[in-house]
């Protein structure tokens, strides 16, 4: 696998939440100039990243709303209300699978958290340069030892995401593939962070 040639990489952005611990919905809380998600795309946009795609649940007209505004297609995640986060992952990858393979370009997807507003575009530069110098099928950021988000999955390994059923994780994909793994490090705490509690949108709120 060679992947100095060209890789074509899609942004999953998982947005399928229903905030039950917010208590009201995350991706429409207002961020700066835009909302919770709002902010999260326009970070990837202005890192380069190829392609996005928010995958959709709770809240899904709203959440539709905002990423056509800013011309990101979407996929809706049936199985949102079970509140599995990999159940988003694999609807992203499903929707990415249907798509005819292109012999001269690879694919992998950066798997990125819509309530994760603090990612900044250096880290998603970081992971994505890192995946196109090395022949690793798996980049992931680090801080302090400890595995972040957005990470990163070619292709070779999407398989083995979409077969992953709960209460299976994404960690416990990413604990299964430990040796594949390339970690980026970061002298970030943001990649640990992202919004799960009002008490933590006021303390991270710009």
């Amino acid at each position: 696998m060679n992947h100095e040639r060209q890789t074509w990489v899609t942004a999953l952005i998982l947005a399928a939440g229903q905030s039950k611990r917010m208590g009201r919905p995350k991706m429409l809380l207002p961020w700066g100039a835009t909302t919770v998600l709002g902010q999260v795309i326009l970070t990837l946009q202005r890192a380069g990243v190829d392609d996005l795609l928010v995958i959709t649940g709770g809240e899904r007209p709203a959440v539709e709303a905002i990423a056509q505004s800013l011309g990101v297609r979407t996929v809706h995640n049936p199985d949102y209300a079970q509140g599995e986060m990999i159940s988003s992952i694999r609807a992203g990858l499903r929707a990415l699978a249907a798509r005819p393979v292109d012999p001269v370009r690879e694919q992998a997807a950066l798997i990125c958290l819509g309530d994760q507003p603090q990612v900044q575009e250096g880290t998603v530069r970081a992971v994505v340069e890192r995946f196109r110098e090395s022949n690793a099928p798996l980049v992931v950021p680090s801080y302090r030892m400890r595995r972040g988000h957005p990470w990163l999955v070619h292709r070779q390994l999407w398989d083995d995401l979409l077969r992953l059923q709960p209460p299976l994780t994404a960690r416990d994909f990413l604990n299964q593939h430990a040796s594949a793994i390339h970690y980026v490090t970061l002298d970030t705490p943001t990649i640990l962070a992202d919004l799960d509690t009002p008490a933590d949108y006021e303390q991270s709120k710009p």
